[in-house]
């Protein structure tokens, strides 16, 4: 097993990336091995068998810049210097947008060379390089890390109603290659499903897309030409994309945003209990 940062032997590399002078390592620790009492020991136990484990980003610069997701740099080593991105020239300008759209005035960008490594994670890594000119629309809150030749902005929808009736943000983040961008997920690779358009239409029942190509146009339409096709359907409202680039779809994240209300795991206690008050 390769041996990763320090001296955790607990720790490996599961994922490794590397342009110009940037290498990304995705860390995954094996075991959580300083659990205190039984409560937590039999809580990490099942965790575990879930695939649910702490992960984290190494970043590895070589005369190199990246930009982090503000409150996400867990500690550095080397000859590399954190700059804010606040220059006199933008600060007015990003001072109004961020209280405008509530995007952070400046997020951390660290130039040099040495280590750096972010804070741990129970969610997923997406780690993908952009293409020169390559430009992406990301889900909120996903953004993690991106090289120094990546654009990070923030750019608002251009038809505001649809935004609001999709249950999309007003503004959203846009990344523009070339280089590697990292991005933050609640769902790993595997359950993201990339569809393909070509001068062609794709329409999602909910806000699931958690990326696409900023070519597409997004607009919100009824799931049929009349209203009455549309009660009939049971689905509404759909969320639309037209044109040419790539759609990221992870339908899963309906199913955990049903657990995380605790519905299925209540439905099962219940059952539980009524299967032990019947065997008495």
């Amino acid at each position: 097993m390769k041996k990763a940062i320090g001296t955790r032997e607990n720790l490996k590399v599961i994922e490794e990336f590397q342009n110009g002078g940037l290498r990304v390592e995705v860390l995954e620790y094996e075991k959580l091995l300083g659990l205190s009492n039984a409560h937590m020991a039999q809580t990490v136990y099942y965790m575990e068998k879930q695939n649910i484990k702490v992960r984290q980003i190494a970043l590895y610069l070589n005369n190199e810049k990246v930009t982090i997701e503000k409150g996400a740099m867990s500690y550095f080593q080397g000859n590399i210097n954190m700059i804010s991105g606040v220059t006199a020239g933008n600060a007015l300008g990003r001072l109004v947008r961020g209280a405008v759209t509530g995007e952070q005035m400046s997020q951390p960008e660290y130039v040099g060379t040495g280590t750096l490594v972010l804070e741990p994670s129970f969610k997923h890594f997406l780690v993908l390089e952009l293409a020169p000119g390559e430009s992406i629309i990301i889900d909120d809150g996903m953004f993690y890390v991106a090289q120094g030749s990546v654009q990070v902005k923030t750019v608002a929808q251009k038809n505001l109603s649809s935004a609001l009736m999709g249950g999309e943000s007003i503004f959203q983040q846009q990344l523009i290659g070339p280089g590697i961008i990292v991005l933050e997920s609640v769902v790993p690779m595997c359950e993201i499903e990339q569809i393909d358009l070509v001068n062609d239409t794709l329409k999602v029942d909910g806000n699931f897309a958690i990326l696409r190509s900023s070519s597409l146009d997004f607009t919100v339409e009824r799931s049929a030409k009349t209203l009455v096709g549309s009660a009939v359907s049971g689905e509404g409202l759909v969320n639309v994309y037209r044109g040419t680039g790539q759609i990221w779809l992870a339908p899963s994240i309906k199913i955990y945003d049903t657990l995380a209300t605790g519905l299925y795991f209540g439905g099962s206690t219940a059952m539980m209990n009524m299967n032990t008050s019947n065997s008495r």
